[in-house]
């Protein structure tokens, strides 16, 4: 069993095709990774907010054929490994300007940055400045499969 099959699959919410926010729904590890990122971008003068946790398959074909995503189906937002961010400048959310702040606060609370997906060194066709998650990239399709979940006692991707 995991935070996924005891608790997201359970939730009400499985299903919905409204943003949820909801920290409840980010297996621990990843909760207490983003909570620190969270902190850390304080720490800098940053203020972030999350602006999604958990997503459905449901939610995740809306914003596909709404095109605000390229992904037609779900990714790492589905399990609770996933977070997006907004920045509040002047008590509004932003997404304006420079996120590379959250490259070393992801690679000191085992994140991932979607910025880079955890390869700054690559060339990557698709950027998610807002974004981290707690998997790997090569980690997706076992995920995916329901081969693997990460321990949910740990931060380390």
């Amino acid at each position: 069993m995991s935070f996924y099959t005891d608790v997201i699959q359970q939730d009400t919410r499985f299903h919905s095709t409204e943003a949820v926010r909801d920290m409840a729904l980010l297996d621990p590890g990843t909760r207490a990774a983003v909570q620190a990122i969270i902190a850390g971008a304080a720490a800098r003068g940053i203020t972030l907010e999350v602006t999604e946790t958990f997503r459905s398959q449901e939610r995740q074909q809306q914003l596909f054929a709404q095109h605000a995503t390229q992904l037609e189906s779900v990714g790492v937002h589905h399990y609770g490994l996933a977070a997006d961010f907004c920045k509040i400048v002047a008590g509004k959310a932003s997404w304006d300007g420079d996120w590379s702040f959250l490259a070393p606060l992801c690679a000191a609370n085992g994140m991932i940055w979607g910025g880079d997906w955890g390869e700054p060194d690559k060339s990557h066709s698709f950027r998610d400045y807002d974004h981290v998650q707690r998997c790997e990239v090569t980690q997706q399709p076992p995920l995916f499969a329901g081969a693997w979940y990460p321990d949910s006692s740990t931060t380390d991707a």
